[in-house]
């Protein structure tokens, strides 16, 4: 984390940006059962390239290595595992791959990343590109019936709406969050609810961001969201309102939640846990908070009348895989 001497939160966004394409000739080919993204359940923009992997189809060609909730200053671990050691990648930390690779890395070290299994090294962290490439490079390796996420007619719309989503929603809730200063506060978060003033406006006219079926778009604004009134609104004073206050963003949230490969996906119990353990300069008690009552996610939406096909001519994915399922709403009761 970074903070600049005016007190606003700066992102490192130096990531390593080496692609695995669809081209045998490349230096990361696209070649199934070769790499293992690394994920956390926690962490919302991971969440995006679990969500992408699973509603492609992509279990079988790229498989999953989930790190725990929390973490230390050597970066997360797969203490969720036995041994606390990935069976696959044999490695306790995402570092050790960051650091056989580059043994002097001097940038953060991130999921989700992608492994390449036989060497052992990190290919890529550039979380951003990581769901694009799902989408456009490992298209021979979809499942039957996986959705276009990516569409070619509408990538500069995609594009144009994920930005503003990245800078003002997606960074925007760190920016507020982190802001060490009450003027750099006060600015981050009256950029974060004037977007999701616009989100608001924008959803209640159309079910989906960009036309009328899920894509990029929506995952990437579904990640934050779904953490927003669990996580954001208190620990990182985001106060306003709850997102489940704004009709048409709750609606909209619902209805993705409720999607095959969305809320399936999205552990409560390790993102609190995550946020109030590891931010301790925010939670210095590291005590983490029992509520908020989730249960209203799997309320009926009725965004159906909005028309719109969530998967367009595709089907939906199949169930998760047993280590990969989540999705439980507690009620906030001990």
């Amino acid at each position: 984390m970074a903070v600049s001497t005016d007190g606003a939160f700066e992102r490192d966004t130096d990531y390593i940006t080496d692609r695995i394409v669809d081209d045998p000739n490349a230096d990361w080919p696209v070649e199934p059962g070769r790499y293992r993204l690394a994920a956390a359940a926690a962490c919302p923009w991971a969440n995006r390239t679990t969500i992408v992997r699973r509603l492609l189809g992509l279990e079988d060609a790229i498989s999953l290595a989930f790190a725990g909730p929390t973490h230390d200053e050597r970066s997360w671990q797969f203490d969720l595992d036995p041994g606390g050691v990935d069976p696959v990648l044999g490695i306790e930390r995402i570092q050790d791959a960051y650091l056989k690779r580059f043994p002097d890395y001097p940038k953060g070290i991130t999921v989700p990343a992608i492994v390449d299994i036989p060497s052992g090294v990190v290919v890529t962290n550039d979380f951003a590109q990581i769901t694009l490439d799902f989408s456009t490079e490992w298209t021979a390796h979809h499942r039957a019936g996986a959705p276009e996420l990516y569409p070619d007619h509408l990538r500069d719309e995609i594009d144009e709406v994920a930005e503003s989503i990245y800078h003002d929603v997606n960074n925007g809730v760190y920016r507020t969050g982190f802001s060490s200063r009450q003027g750099a506060y006060d600015e981050a978060y009256q950029v974060l609810f004037d977007r999701l003033d616009w989100l608001e406006e924008r959803l209640t006219a159309q079910r989906y961001l960009v036309g009328d079926t899920i894509t990029e778009a929506d995952v990437r604004l579904f990640t934050t969201l779904v953490r927003f009134d669990a996580v954001y609104h208190n620990h990182f004073k985001c106060n306003r309102n709850k997102i489940s206050e704004m009709p048409a963003l709750w609606g909209y949230l619902r209805d993705l939640f409720q999607t095959p490969g969305f809320g399936d996906t999205v552990n409560f119990e390790q993102a609190k846990e995550h946020y109030y353990v590891v931010h301790k300069p925010i939670n210095p008690t590291q005590v983490i908070p029992l509520g908020p009552d989730l249960r209203g996610l799997a309320s009926p939406h009725g965004r159906e009348a909005l028309g719109g096909r969530p998967f367009g001519d595709g089907t939906p994915p199949g169930p998760p895989r047993e280590r990969e399922a989540f999705g439980h709403l507690s009620d906030g009761r001990p």
